[in-house]
């Protein structure tokens, strides 16, 4: 046999003529194998004693990662892929787009089996179908490093469903981050995933977006949160949940104690719905960052909303872009966020509505109650006709002064982040910008100033990248 495949286990020549043949007719064996057998086939060619199959961790022993991943690929007949060669000892591998397939996919699950390097693994848009779901849910069974992964676009269909789900009703794995989007899961596959995850207590962000979940869906998984203690980020995007869905949603929010971030876009949820979540902040004291973005909501949909913008205290992000908003729509949001002196809230984007000079003063009064809000608006009806203002460009501003005072642009960031992990939140950011004096900064100086530091809009700035300057700066250098 191939030294390179075998892992370099050769034989004695000593050894007995027909443990040899035996032994040279298995390697040379081109059937698939289940993923449970390989490692032990693997092990017992060479061995000098007989190996107990189930004993994992002799079966093992001895084989790297590498080695054993060769033999998967010779077994399934597929051409390894070095990226995941040179990777094995890495916590991320990246083998989105590799058009692995089943066969693919099971031959990297048999290397992962006892891989306690690799904590991130993405295998989006590889085709690895129900099959290598079934393979990936085996040896996450038996993998106790891998906390992120991403199956997202792999025609997973209901019965990858059932592999995953089952894996995670027992609580068998260990992965946080899981990620299934666009797997075309319908209404049995939303049954099975709203039962896994009424007694998970691992899964802390799940990406169910752009699949085929409908209202009976949204009902099943909002059972779930009601019952779900464990679930911070839930991604239902691009799916068709509508009013039921919706307000069944909203009856999970109700009592849910742990969800941070869901993401109900492009759902076509509608005023009812819009109605339901607006019940649930109400009474909601967990979830700070609600997406309800092209769902069909009007002006009245967005009334009802505001009856719980005007009593909730922990939401900070609302993004409404893309529904029939018009200024009366945008005035009850921000009229709810004036009645309401708790609220926490860090920005609301309705970035389509066309607003008015009237919207403009009245959000200035609420920005005096709230500094650290930002509403992300359209154009202001007439200003293209007007004189647009002229603002010193904010950048600038802050050079000068640092310049004049003798400091590096590091310091102004450093006596901002008090916690020193080099990234701040943006509504923490505007906010010292805001109070702080020496600087004279408006708001649409402060928010141009956000919107270049924090192009991707991820809500944090993200100055790291200047401590390699720091040591080499002069003061001089700032301006560069």
């Amino acid at each position: 046999m191939d030294p390179t495949l075998s892992g370099g286990d050769m034989k004695d020549e000593s050894e007995d003529a027909d443990q040899n043949e035996d032994t040279s007719k298995t390697s040379e064996s081109s059937e698939p194998v289940p993923l449970d057998d390989a490692p032990a086939e693997k092990a017992t060619q060479g061995s000098d004693s007989d190996l107990e199959a189930e004993d994992s961790e002799k079966a093992f022993a001895g084989i790297t990662g590498t080695e054993l991943y060769l033999e998967a690929c010779r077994l399934m007949e597929v051409v390894p892929v070095s990226h995941f060669i040179q990777n094995l000892d890495k916590p991320y591998i990246n083998l989105n787009h590799h058009g692995l397939g089943p066969k693919g996919v099971k031959a990297i699950a048999i290397a992962l089996v006892s891989n306690t390097t690799t904590t991130h693994l993405e295998l989006e848009d590889n085709g690895i179908l129900a099959e290598g779901a079934i393979c990936i849910a085996e040896m996450l069974q038996e993998n106790s490093s891998l906390q992120e992964l991403n199956i997202s676009n792999n025609h997973l269909d209901t019965a990858g469903a059932e592999a995953i789900a089952s894996l995670l009703l027992e609580n068998m794995s260990h992965v946080r981050v899981l990620k299934l989007s666009g797997n075309n899961f319908g209404e049995e596959a939303a049954s099975y995933f709203a039962e896994a995850f009424m007694g998970n207590y691992r899964v802390k962000e799940l990406d169910l977006s752009h699949n085929e979940f409908s209202e009976k869906g949204g009902q099943l998984l909002g059972q779930m949160l009601a019952s779900n203690t464990t679930l911070e980020i839930l991604d239902l995007s691009w799916n068709h949940l509508r009013r039921k869905g919706t307000e069944a949603l909203g009856k999970g929010l109700r009592g849910n104690d742990a969800l941070k971030r869901l993401n109900l876009s492009w759902n076509a949820i509608g005023n009812e719905g819009a109605l339901a979540l607006g019940e649930a902040l109400r009474v909601n004291d967990v979830l700070v960052h609600l997406d309800i973005s092209n769902n069909q909501i009007n002006d009245e949909g967005a009334k009802k909303l505001c009856k719980g913008l005007e009593v909730n205290g922990k939401l900070k992000t609302l993004k409404m872009t893309s529904n029939p908003l018009t200024m009366e729509g945008a005035t009850a949001l921000v009229m709810s966020l004036r009645k309401n002196t708790n609220s926490v809230m860090e920005e609301i984007d309705i970035s389509n509505v066309l607003v008015n000079e009237t919207f403009i003063k009245l959000l200035d009064l609420v920005y005096q109650m709230h500094p650290e809000l930002d509403v992300i608006y359209g154009e202001v009806e007439g200003c293209i006709c007007k004189f647009p203002k002229q603002h010193t460009n904010a950048m600038k501003v802050i050079q000068n002064y640092l310049k004049d005072h003798n400091l590096q642009l590091w310091d102004f960031f450093r006596n901002i982040d008090k916690d020193g992990n080099m990234k701040i939140p943006v509504a923490a950011f505007r906010r010292a910008l805001l109070q702080q004096s020496s600087i004279p900064l408006d708001r649409d100086q402060i928010g141009e100033l956000v919107r270049k530091l924090d192009r991707n809009r991820t809500g944090v700035v993200d100055y790291s990248h200047l401590e390699e300057q720091k040591p080499e700066q002069n003061p001089g250098e700032g301006e560069n």
